[in-house]
C-alpha cells in the first residue's frame, strides 16, 4: 500500500481506474485468506493513520482526509523467490478465490464510505503512481 498523490491503472492503454490523493493498494490473496480477512483488511486500510495532521504528524486516515483508494489485484505479491531463478506462485490463492476476496475488500471499503477505483482482475495492467512521502507499507491481517 502506498500513500499516493495520484494513481491510475491502464489496460490496453486505456485508464480504467484513477484516484487523486489517497491510497494505492496492491492486493494479493493467499490460501488462508477468507471474506472475513478481506473485510478486516478493508477496515485497516480505511482507518490506518498515515496522513499528516496540522502538525505534520501521521495521525489522519484516508477516512479522515476524504482520500480515495485504488485497489489493484496483484498475485505476484505471493511470489516465492527463495529457491531457483524463477518465482513460485503456489502461495497465491486460485484466481477464482482471489477475485472473490478482492471484490469483498472493495465492497467493504465502499460500505465504510471510501471512494474506490479498481484495476481489472487478471488483466495485464500498467499501474502509475505518484508516491506521496514516500510512504509504502505492507499490511497483513
Amino acid at each position: 500500500m502506498q500513500r499516493a498523490a495520484e494513481a491510475r491503472v491502464r489496460v490496453d492503454g486505456r485508464v480504467i481506474g484513477e484516484i487523486g490523493p489517497g491510497l494505492c493498494c496492491l492486493v494479493g490473496a493467499t490460501h488462508d485468506d477468507d471474506p472475513q480477512a478481506a473485510r478486516k483488511l478493508a477496515v485497516k486500510i480505511w482507518n490506518l493513520r498515515i496522513f499528516a495532521d496540522e502538525n505534520g504528524q501521521m495521525n489522519r486516515s484516508v477516512a479522515d482526509t476524504s482520500g480515495e483508494v485504488l485497489v489493484v489485484s496483484q498475485f505476484t505479491l505471493y511470489g516465492d523467490t527463495r529457491k531457483g531463478r524463477r518465482p513460485s506462485f503456489v502461495a497465491a490463492a486460485a484466481p477464482e478465490v482471489a477475485a472473490e476476496l478482492i471484490d469483498e475488500l472493495v465492497a467493504e471499503l465502499r460500505r465504510l464510505g471510501a471512494t474506490v477505483a479498481t484495476g481489472s482482475f487478471g488483466a495485464e495492467m500498467a499501474v502509475e503512481l505518484t508516491n506521496d512521502g514516500p510512504v509504502t507499507l505492507m499490511l497483513e491481517v
